[in-house]
């Protein structure tokens, strides 16, 4: 017979790659989660790691077991969803990971509703890329992900998760009060000398915005570098930097910054909550959502900011 816990360290390796990581994130040591593992290919009659230098892979045999484990603790949530759910109230604790703007301007406003409507439920917030994130909600750090997604370039939908899309947040150009356009100038054409500030390589924030300013002709000079939109901000504000903001940024309020859209492109994120499909009709899960539409039905475009 093969034993769940022991099953649920294999797939904890699987998914964060070494016998330390497993060790750190369940509070054991390496060398228990070592001899665990070993019990498990006793119970299996089969070899599932093979040392390679000083980390382990798994063999396809265990491959095989993990997705076996997937499926089983993923009935398993089911469960624990429809016990939640003939519960009289709304309770227990919901681990949500954000990106920064999301964090910024939705969740304080969504933990409050949840307070007022849910008082026995407890909200535990942490600010994560989704890079970051969408694993470890995958390895069950987290309940639910706000992730961003720019146009041709979407974050991975593994089979195991459910996405739902809360809204299409535009995005604009935003520039230094000292630039002056007349009415039929492109306004991204005259900042092709113009520093920029944009998020790091490799972002799929930065390859979208690259991909704008070429279209438009020009390589675009980035002279800082931050996955921080608030930083971004205030760059453009003082006069450093040109950049591309989303419109959730501003919460409803009036630009600080002139802000020009971006016509002929498809110039829009849109922002996805991310849960695991085990997990989709959990209460807490539907309270959270639910909440998080009411916010996002429907959003104003801010104005024009000053010119």
């Amino acid at each position: 017979m093969l034993d769940l816990h022991r099953l649920r360290l294999l797939r904890e390796l699987a998914h964060r790659g070494t016998l330390t990581a497993v060790a750190e994130a369940l509070s054991y040591s390496p060398s228990t989660v070592s001899q665990q593992l070993s019990q498990l290919e006793t119970e299996a009659g089969a070899v599932l790691l093979e040392h390679v230098g000083r980390r382990v892979r798994l063999t396809q045999q265990a491959q095989i077991l993990v997705a076996y484990t997937e499926r089983i603790l993923e009935q398993l949530e089911r469960a624990q969803a429809d016990v939640a759910a003939s519960a009289a109230e709304v309770a227990g604790v919901v681990r949500i990971a954000a990106f920064q703007t999301a964090a910024l301007t939705m969740l304080p406003t969504a933990i409050t509703t949840l307070a007022a409507r849910h008082p026995h439920l407890r909200v535990h917030l942490t600010q994560a890329e989704p890079e970051q994130a969408l694993p470890a909600l995958l390895a069950r750090d987290f309940d639910l992900v706000i992730a961003e997604e720019y146009p041709d370039h979407p974050q991975p939908r593994p089979a195991e998760t459910d996405a739902q899309e809360l809204l299409a947040d535009p995005i604009r150009l935003a520039h230094p009060r000292a630039l002056q356009t007349r009415r039929n100038q492109s306004a991204l054409t005259l900042l092709a000398k113009h520093p920029w500030v944009m998020e790091p390589a490799g972002s799929a924030s930065r390859a979208w915005a690259i991909s704008v300013c070429r279209k438009a002709g020009f390589e675009p000079e980035i002279r800082y570098e931050t996955t921080d939109l608030i930083l971004q901000l205030r760059l453009v504000e003082a006069g450093h930097a040109a950049a591309f903001l989303p419109d959730l940024i501003w919460n409803g309020r009036r630009p600080t910054v002139p802000t020009r859209p971006l016509p002929k492109i498809q110039a829009h994120r849109r922002i996805v909550t991310t849960v695991r499909r085990g997990h989709v009709s959990h209460p807490v899960i539907i309270a959270l959502r639910t909440a998080l539409t009411e916010l996002t039905r429907p959003p104003q475009a801010p104005s024009e900011g000053p010119a």
